[in-house]
């Protein structure tokens, strides 16, 4: 198992980023909503301990994936289990907003948090492919339960395979990560993968964070 606790400044975030996952895709926000981001951002960037974990296996656990990420993991000789997480503090940041009631600064601080947790996701390949240069091993992209055909409800089947090294993400009944600003999934590796494009069309899930990145 590979943990690593990372800083804001680890994840190279590009305030670029966040206004995208705002739905600013073309021109900036106004300079009020600028300024906002940035208050925020300066807050988190003092206390923020986003966590990743990992592991490698060479059989594929017994998942019902889909068709869409079988294809896309065939050919591969291992398999890396993952969690990456914005942390504890930041889910406790946002429960404070929310009870402020700056809508605002909520939206704002949501869409931050999705760039941490899929920055921090950035941050375990890199690590992930370090641990298998040596094997002259590439990697797939990264695939999570609730997208391109994979049920959520895998995740019940997924977190009991870490032993309780979940970086400290739980797990609910109608299997909602906590805190919710969390990724988990799966990678295939070996000399043969490769990256591909993600395959927006043939997937149904309109609301895919890839796709809107995408359009």
């Amino acid at each position: 198992m590979t943990e690593k606790t990372l800083t804001y400044d680890e994840l190279r975030i590009n305030l670029a980023d966040v206004y995208e996952q705002m739905g600013y895709h073309e021109a900036e926000p106004d300079e009020a909503t600028q300024q906002e981001t940035l208050a925020i951002v300066d807050n988190v960037r003092r206390w923020l301990r986003p966590q990743f974990c990992f592991f490698v296996v060479r059989e594929l656990p017994a998942f019902d994936m889909g068709n869409i990420i079988l294809r896309q993991l065939r050919g591969s000789e291992a398999y890396a289990l993952f969690m990456c997480t914005a942390g504890e503090e930041f889910e406790t940041f946002q429960k404070r907003l929310k009870t402020e009631g700056d809508m605002v600064r909520v939206f704002i601080a949501d869409a931050l948090g999705s760039v941490i947790a899929e920055k921090c996701a950035d941050q375990m390949e890199n690590s992930l492919q370090l641990s298998i240069d040596k094997l002259g091993w590439k990697h797939t992209n990264r695939f999570s339960p609730g997208y391109c055909g994979w049920h959520v409800s895998e995740q019940q089947k997924l977190f009991p395979l870490f032993d309780g090294h979940t970086c400290g993400i739980t797990l609910t009944e109608s299997s909602l990560m906590v805190p919710i600003k969390s990724v988990s999934g799966i990678i295939g590796l070996g000399k043969e993968v490769r990256r591909l494009d993600y395959t927006c069309g043939l997937c149904t899930f309109e609301k895919c964070y890839k796709r809107k990145k995408k359009a």
